[in-house]
């Protein structure tokens, strides 16, 4: 059962008061932000953490990725609302959730068994209807590309050539590379089967994207 309080929905109009100070611009993702009670991601012991724009630990060495950064990477995909979307690294399940704010059709994929479960028992808490899988998100979700966007939610040492080719013409991948301490955020548009415009953005620290493409 979720208790979404009045005090809850006030820390959430505080965070994305900040993330438009910081300079989130897009307000189907702001609205998105004010709408999932993002407490529930949380053990109850850590609730008063919910709504501070930072990471924090959901287990099995991964994070619920900081307000800003979900904000920033959502907003860099430049979604519609009749878009396909593939995210590697399903995670908390948070960010899967502001995805399907603006579009109904996520795919969602997580390397690890013990989150990927914990993530199925949100999506049906919280009545959400995600295309949620268990398996290498590194190589993408083959079976039902292409997409007219991915995200990646973990650190690749490099841009994995396998969510490159599951990428439809005029699409937009959103994912950050580098060494395993720090990331340059990319946005790879794709115009063409073998065209692509690479844009680097701003440095980030995420956990590192694990499977054949990703760090071993």
């Amino acid at each position: 059962m979720i208790t979404d309080t009045y005090r809850h929905k006030g820390m959430r109009k505080a965070l994305v008061k900040l993330l438009r100070e910081k300079g989130i611009r897009d307000e189907r993702v702001l609205q998105a932000i004010e709408e999932i009670p993002r407490h529930y991601f949380f053990e109850k012991a850590f609730l008063e953490h919910a709504y501070q724009d930072k990471a924090f630990p959901i287990g099995e060495g991964q994070t619920i990725s900081q307000p800003y950064t979900v904000a920033y990477q959502t907003e860099l995909l430049e979604l519609k609302p009749t878009d396909k979307v593939l995210e590697i690294g399903t995670g908390s399940g948070y960010q899967c959730c502001v995805l399907l704010k603006i579009t109904p059709e996520v795919y969602t994929i997580e390397y690890n068994q013990v989150l990927y479960k914990k993530a199925l028992k949100v999506f049906h808490d919280l009545k959400v209807h995600p295309q949620a899988f268990y398996g290498d998100g590194s190589e993408g979700l083959p079976v039902h590309a292409p997409y007219d966007k991915i995200i990646v939610t973990a650190g690749a040492p490099a841009v994995p050539r396998a969510l490159l080719l599951q990428l439809k013409p005029g699409g937009i991948l959103v994912i950050p590379v580098g060494s395993a301490g720090t990331q340059k955020m990319l946005r790879v548009k794709k115009v063409s089967d073998t065209d692509f415009i690479k844009e680097e953005l701003e440095d980030f620290k995420f956990v590192p994207l694990l499977g054949r493409s990703g760090w071993k």
